[in-house]
This record gives C-alpha cells, structure tokens and sequence, in this order.
C-alpha cells in the first residue's frame, strides 16, 4: 500500500517549509508559549499565508479559498501543527467556524463573516462549555431571551481558548428553556465587543494564560447573528465539531517531540558518559513513541481518505482523535522521563533543555484530551456507532 503523497503535494509541502524557516522568529515557541508577541505575529502570519492563497486554500472559491484538495489541506494541517500552530487562535476559524458558517448561514452572514476570515483579519473563540456543563454539553443553562426586538444573553462560560484576544465568539445558548435536553439550543455569533461580557483569565500549572471565563449579563445579540435555525443549535453545534476533530494534526506535533527527543538522545550523555540513546530503556519508550506516531498518522489519513469519497462515519474520526491524543500525552510522559527534572523548567529558563518545549508540551498534552469532545465521550461514540452496543 502507498502512503506517499502526490508529486505536487510533496512539492507544495517544500515550498510551506521554506516559507516556514524565513518566517518564523527565533522566540517562537509555539502557540502555547507564554510570551506577549505572540498574538500580535500569529495575526500577521495569517494575513502573509492569506495573500499567498494558504490561509484557506481548502475553502470553496466563493468564500475566498481556492478549492484545494483534502490531501493538500492536510499538509497544512501537519506543516502547522509539526512548527507549533504559528496561525494561532485562527486554526479555529478556518477549521470548524468558517465551515459552520458555509453550511448553516445566510448570505448577509457568510459575506461579514468569512472575508475577513479568509483575509486573515478575524480570531474567533468558542462558547461552549459551562461550570456545570463541559462533556455533557447539553446541560448548558446560559440562555439567550427573545425580548421582541433582540436576544439577551445571560449565563457564564468557561475554559474559553484565547478569549482574552478574540475578536467573535462562536455561542451557544439556550433558547427554549422548556424543551428537552438536545432541543432549545441555538448558536450566535457575538460580537466580543458587545457591552455586558466580562473576560477573566484562568491561571492554570500550564504558564501562559490560555483559558478564560466569560461572564454575560444582559447582552443583547442582534437577530441576525442567530446561525441557522432557532432551536436547532445542537446540530450546527455538532457539525462544527466534527470539523474540529478532523482539522487537527496532533500526530505532527507529536512527530516533532519525537524528532527532538531522539536528537537530545543521542547527542547527551550520562553520568558515565555514554549517549542516552545507548540506554535500553530510553530506545525501547522511543520505539513505542515512533509505532504509536506513525499509527495515529494513518488513522488520521483513514478519516482524509473518507471525506475525500464523501463517506461519513462518525466513529473513525473519534477513534483517531482518541489515539492521538492519548498518544501526546504519552509523549509528554516519555520526554520527561528522558530529561529528568531539567525536563520541568520553562522555556524562559537558560537551563531548560530543548529550550523548554517539553514542558510545554507535556502540561498541555492532557487538556487536549477534552479538547474537541472528551475522550470518554468519543468512546461512547465508537462503542455505540462503530460497535453497536448499547447506550
């Protein structure tokens, strides 16, 4: 069987490369690195792969992509994630937002909402989980009241990724407080700058502030910022999250811990001055590192595979979501294990080898396992769906 790529992918990927080293500043880190130029470069970054048609090249023409490929898109997807993520907070929009908006939204919106997407002028966060609703989603209470002339929002969110910085906010809130569960719900999009929100970011051991909470009090969102049909926001939400799940190349970011954890092997040595590399059990973690890696590749590319024959199954993506990140966590394991206690200092620390990029990859390794849907809840999904068990 072939895994390579076609001649013009492979060459497309080369040209992204080069693009990448001239680009990318010496301080970067990654888009969990805590430093204050960060949002600042990731906004220009996206405005420089815009004019060169990269920022949304999967995107239909219409809505200012180019109409490439699934396998190019991929490409994207590993070549961004593989130099940590310099598109920053925009990843969301042009992954699972964007293509919301395609599907569900009215001409009026699609026009304010996905130029400057595809212009790279436009971050985004997401407005989902709550206090006392994070993988059972339907239990959120925020509501949004029709009072005859707009929706008023009132509620509070929480573990909101980068809403210190974002300029709209992808919300979903309750509409029909009367109705079941999965009913009543709607999806808006806000405008962060709306009177009523409060932002307050949520420190955490992971260093740079990546999470917030979003406080609404009474504010009102136009009635032409409702995405799709009043009600019947579960299943826009629910589109959307499938795209997310896909549009993620955690087995990149993890072949690049990989890389360097076998580099910083071989070239360190041990109280007796061998390598690291000659250590059986350093080489037999990074066998199992390098099986597991280049298995959540494939199971990646099986769900690309998929789409591209327009067949759906709701569990391949699920199954490959789980492994790979499970996967980043036993990565962050293994390089710890590898560097020792040096393994903890942060990057802004002389003595922190790899310049502090284990670090950062091991403390956010765990909350991407309930990134874009829990892993138990994506459990269920393959248990139910893929295997047909009960609930």
């Amino acid at each position: 069987m072939d895994f390579s790529f076609p001649e013009p992918t492979e060459a497309f990927r080369t040209e992204l490369r080069q693009f990448l080293r001239e680009e990318l500043p010496e301080w970067w880190s990654g888009i969990f690195g805590d430093d204050e130029r960060m949002f600042p470069f990731t906004r220009e970054f996206c405005k420089k792969l815009a004019a060169r048609g990269w920022l949304t090249m999967a995107w239909p023409k219409q809505y200012g992509g180019a109409d490439a490929d699934l396998w190019m898109q991929m490409v994207v997807r590993e070549e961004m994630w593989a130099h940590g993520e310099p598109r920053g907070p925009q990843y969301m929009n042009l992954n699972y937002i964007g293509p919301a908006i395609m599907m569900f939204g009215t001409p009026e919106q699609k026009d304010r909402y996905l130029k400057p997407m595809a212009n790279g002028d436009a971050l985004w966060c997401q407005g989902f989980s709550e206090p006392g609703a994070g993988s059972d989603l339907a239990a959120i209470s925020t509501q949004a009241q029709d009072n005859g002339q707009s929706f008023v929002v009132r509620g509070q969110k929480i573990w909101t990724s980068y809403a210190t910085a974002a300029d709209h906010c992808f919300l979903l809130a309750r509409t029909d407080p009367e109705a079941l569960r999965y009913k009543g719900l709607s999806m808006f999009l806000l405008d962060m700058r709306t009177p009523g929100i409060t932002v307050r970011p949520i420190d955490s051991m992971g260093g740079p502030v990546e999470f917030s909470e979003v406080f609404f009090d009474d504010v009102e969102v136009p009635y032409d910022c409702l995405l799709g049909p009043r009600n019947e926001g579960w299943m826009v939400a629910m589109s959307a999250l499938g795209y997310e799940r896909t549009g993620i190349a955690w087995h990149s970011s993890t072949e690049t811990v990989l890389d360097r954890l076998i580099e910083y092997a071989k070239t360190t040595k041990d109280e007796n001055g061998e390598p690291l590399a000659k250590r059986q059990p350093v080489r037999e973690a990074l066998v199992r590192m390098h099986v597991r890696t280049r298995a959540a590749k494939m199971l990646s590319y099986r769900v690309i595979s998929d789409q591209a024959k327009d067949v759906t199954k709701d569990e391949d993506p699920a199954i490959a979501k789980v492994f790979a990140t499970e996967l980043g966590v036993y990565a962050g394991e293994v390089g710890m294990e590898i560097l020792g206690s040096k393994g903890q200092l942060v990057a802004s620390d002389p003595m922190a080898p790899l310049a502090g990029q284990m670090y950062g990859h091991w403390v956010h390794s765990i909350p991407m396992v309930i990134a874009a849907g829990s892993n138990e809840i994506q459990r269920n999904i393959i248990a139910q769906r893929g295997l047909a068990l009960p609930r």
